[in-house]
């Protein structure tokens, strides 16, 4: 591995106060021996104990605070950004994931030209309750299915990244678990290896099956994103113009009932089916066009931005 590439860390924070120090400690040991440049962010999301606190007294750390707790996404976006390595590696703050794995996967990245190296918790589900588990694998299972990027642990947090992978993403909702899925729309090269599993010590777990239908969201968000984000008129105008084919087969059926089998207009709900299926085509193309106008005018605005309420840079 080069001495002149530098490794950012970034790990969210929420509610961990009791994580905090050992992590920290922790990763120091992991990249000590590297000798390569490195730096370490904590992004405290929010958090209402003293998990900020704590990491007010680490050293080496960028320790930023948010303002509220803007979710798992957000903060790791808020991290990446105010990162400054060639290499991010990204983890979880409740000391599941094992610092010790950071060299590893920072080897395959570097001598094996991948762009991602993805986490595998291979053996998390034998010392994880089910009740754990099935959210994670009807998750793992859907982002699979439908983005094809077949992954065994799409929501392991212990990545590594080329920095110029993540340079033009934004990550909202629960889009942290869709940043491989994101990549592979732009071509990345993607490498899953297993790593260690630890089941928490400290705090509780802020997952939960509410949690895979926020990520079915964001996988339809994904799928859009990847096909119509520049052109949104060929989504809304292509639904509108299926409410006009089905306007039009109703008035013409209309008619037929009315001049060869003598049935009244009123007879029938198909006058009430025109009216509304022309009405639902004309709603489509105009959202359609509304899109237009707006993805027209988000290329020349600032997208945006997580509020930071504090951020403390310890050398």
């Amino acid at each position: 591995m080069s001495k002149n590439t530098k490794i950012s860390i970034v790990t969210p924070f929420f509610n961990e106060e009791k994580n905090v120090s050992e992590l920290h400690g922790r990763i120091v040991s992991a990249l000590k021996n590297l000798n390569m440049p490195f730096e370490i962010i904590f992004v405290d999301d929010g958090s209402s104990d003293e998990t900020f606190k704590k990491m007010k007294n680490l050293s080496p750390l960028t320790a930023i605070r948010l303002r509220k707790n803007y979710g798992q996404s957000a903060a790791l976006d808020v991290g990446i950004k105010k990162s400054t390595g060639d290499i991010i590696v990204t983890m979880d703050g409740d000391m599941e994931n094992d610092p010790q794995d950071i060299p590893m996967l920072l080897e395959k990245l570097l001598t094996e030209g991948k762009d991602i190296v993805s986490g595998w918790r291979k053996d998390r589900w034998q010392k994880q309750k089910f009740s754990r588990r099935l959210p994670s694998m009807v998750a793992n299972w859907l982002i699979s299915f439908i983005t094809r990027v077949k992954l065994h642990d799409h929501g392991c947090t212990l990545k590594a990244y080329r920095r110029e992978i993540l340079n033009n993403l934004e990550l909202q909702g629960e889009r942290h678990r869709l940043i491989v899925a994101y990549a592979a729309i732009t071509g990345a090269d993607i490498m899953e290896v297993p790593v260690r599993y630890a089941p928490r010590k400290f705090g509780s777990s802020k997952y939960g099956f509410l949690r895979t239908f926020k990520v079915l969201l964001d996988i339809f968000t994904l799928i859009f994103f990847n096909k119509y984000v520049n052109r949104p008129m060929h989504f809304f105008g292509g639904v509108g113009f299926i409410s006009f084919l089905l306007g039009a087969i109703s008035f013409f059926v209309m008619l037929y009932f009315k001049l060869f089998l003598k049935i009244s207009f009123i007879q029938t709900p198909l006058p009430t089916l025109v009216v509304l299926f022309f009405v639902i085509g004309f709603q489509f193309v105009l959202m359609g066009l509304l899109a237009e106008i707006f993805v027209y005018k988000s290329f020349s605005q600032e997208k945006g931005k997580f509020i930071v309420k504090e951020e403390i840079i310890n050398q």
